[in-house]
């Protein structure tokens, strides 16, 4: 059984650590639980559709990509979705400047046994409050899928890019977020 003051004392110590707790919380006004932090004076952000100049088989890999960042930027920060770029605080552009799929390893009878997918985009992360880009570059990701795999078929180079683009996203999401 503890003593009364060894009770008050766990106590003090416990509000003490909520107090500071709430401090730490309060005075970084830019830091969210995701880890990204976001300047104060941007609220909103405007993610137009993804360009894609690639030269590829797949489609819709444009919109997938949009989905991807709206995830990052809008779900997983405080930023609100702004649908006029003019009007967005801050506004963020992806293109996708190249795609190829090639064979990554091949076997003895001059088959592919795994195919790489890389991608390439630039991305440009501007705040239009203060006229500053945030972020202006380039990200490349790949990922490798069995191509002789009977049960993926076609679908082993799609799902092998929508893998490149998740740790592109990731990558842009972590580098327009970890500056401040």
């Amino acid at each position: 059984m503890q003593t009364p003051r060894a009770t008050s004392t766990l106590v003090a110590a416990s509000v003490a650590g909520l107090i500071g707790t709430a401090v730490l919380v309060s005075a970084c006004g830019v830091y969210s639980f995701s880890g990204a932090t976001i300047p104060d004076h941007l609220q909103t952000i405007a993610i137009p559709l993804v360009e894609d100049n690639s030269v590829n088989a797949l489609t819709a890999l444009d919109e997938q990509f949009t989905e991807m960042l709206l995830q990052r930027f809008v779900r997983q920060t405080r930023l609100r979705l702004e649908t006029t770029e003019t009007d967005a605080d801050a506004l963020l552009r992806v293109r996708i400047d190249r795609y190829a799929n090639v064979p990554a390893s091949v076997g003895g009878d001059e088959r592919a046994t795994l195919n790489r997918v890389t991608l390439a985009a630039t991305v440009t992360y501007r705040d239009q409050t203060n006229d500053t880009d945030l972020l202006s570059r380039s990200f490349t990701a790949f990922e490798e899928y069995d191509p002789s795999d009977p049960e993926l078929g076609l679908s082993g180079e799609n799902e092998a890019a929508i893998a490149a683009l998740e740790k592109i996203a990731d990558d842009i999401f972590t580098a327009a977020t970890s500056n401040w």
